[in-house]
């Protein structure tokens, strides 16, 4: 396990025969899964892969103030409203690819190339089993129904999943129709957002709420889970694809991008396009319960058994771009 060295590192001053024999990952996945992928991609290629971990909004920051001396070569971040916000920072720069244009479809990339997907996450409704039939649900937009007053619940409108979601149907129904909606979820909050995914999955599972909306990824960890009482929590709620008669349910994603000053691009090219080999894209599956976006990769068992849906084919920076206007609209509904 040699390939990731971990720390503080700086702009590397490079012979021609060292160039691109590295690269400087800037990562706000924290998944040690993640370290098979890295560690793979130096056996193939003997390019040592050096890695920074922190929050998202922090790496973008510090690549930021690093400016023209940035070490860091390739950012890797979850939800393309992150990614969003990293290109419109002027952090990174476009790219073209082959590999990436072929094993990526075209609505979870950036079209000119800034950033691309790595894996996928679907926003579903998870419900109670004992107090909801699946009969009852349709749409994100019926969760505003007066049908759900006091069963609802969710995280807050800080967070970038959230912020998303929302751009999403900001995109399908414009503003006014957006900000009724936002309105209308908020007048059926059980009580004020508060919580991560998982947190609302528990208080579904116990009755407090009796619907939520959440990632996929955090369903299939309880399902897996070897504690009990998490799979207890799993055995009482059940998965539901939203929007199947109409546009899809939103997919999210975690991406990859080239910052500007990357001392190695042609590593950091490189490094991107093994992320999307089946190699790598069956560990994102396997590893850590996430859709590939590379076709033919098998899914995680806990994933598949959700089932097949339609997937929302809106293009990712559409609903990254969304996201100031997106969290606008939800703080004026009062979703906090």
């Amino acid at each position: 396990m040699a390939a990731v060295a971990v720390g503080e590192f700086s702009k590397p001053r490079q012979s021609a025969a060292q160039a691109n024999r590295v690269v400087n990952l800037y990562s706000a996945r924290h998944y040690d899964t993640d370290t098979a992928i890295y560690d793979s991609f130096t056996k193939k290629t003997g390019i040592k892969v050096n890695l920074i971990e922190a929050d998202a909004d922090k790496l973008i920051e510090r690549i930021k103030s690093e400016g023209a001396n940035s070490p860091a070569d390739v950012l890797i971040t979850v939800d393309a409203g992150r990614l969003w916000r990293a290109q419109d920072a002027g952090i990174l720069q476009p790219i073209s690819s082959k590999v990436l244009m072929s094993a990526i479809p075209a609505n979870l990339r950036e079209p000119s190339g800034y950033w691309f997907g790595l894996s996928k996450r679907a926003r579903v409704i998870v419900y109670n089993k004992d107090r909801v039939k699946p009969s009852k649900l349709s749409t994100y937009e019926d969760l505003a129904d007066s049908q759900w007053k006091r069963r609802l619940i969710s995280r807050t409108s800080n967070h970038v999943y959230n912020q998303s979601l929302t751009g999403a149907v900001l995109a399908a129904n414009g503003a006014s129709t957006t900000e009724s909606w936002a309105r209308g979820l908020v007048d059926n909050f059980a009580h004020p957002p508060k919580g991560n995914d998982t947190a609302q999955i528990k208080e579904v599972a116990a009755g407090v709420a009796d619907v939520t909306f959440v990632n996929t990824y955090y369903v299939a960890r309880l399902i897996k889970s070897k504690k009990p009482e998490e799979q207890e929590v799993a055995r009482k709620i059940g998965v539901f694809f939203p929007n199947q008669r109409d546009r899809g349910a939103h997919i999210n994603i975690s991406g990859a991008a080239v910052a500007k000053s990357a001392p190695n691009r042609g590593a950091a090219i490189r490094f991107i396009e093994h992320l999307v080999s089946r190699e790598a894209q069956e560990i994102f599956a396997k590893s850590n319960n996430e859709y590939p976006v590379l076709a033919g990769v098998p899914l995680d068992s806990a994933v598949a058994g959700f089932g097949k849906f339609r997937e929302d084919s809106l293009n990712a920076a559409t609903y990254g771009r969304n996201n100031t206007v997106a969290l606008q609209i939800m703080d004026r509904a009062g979703w906090i």
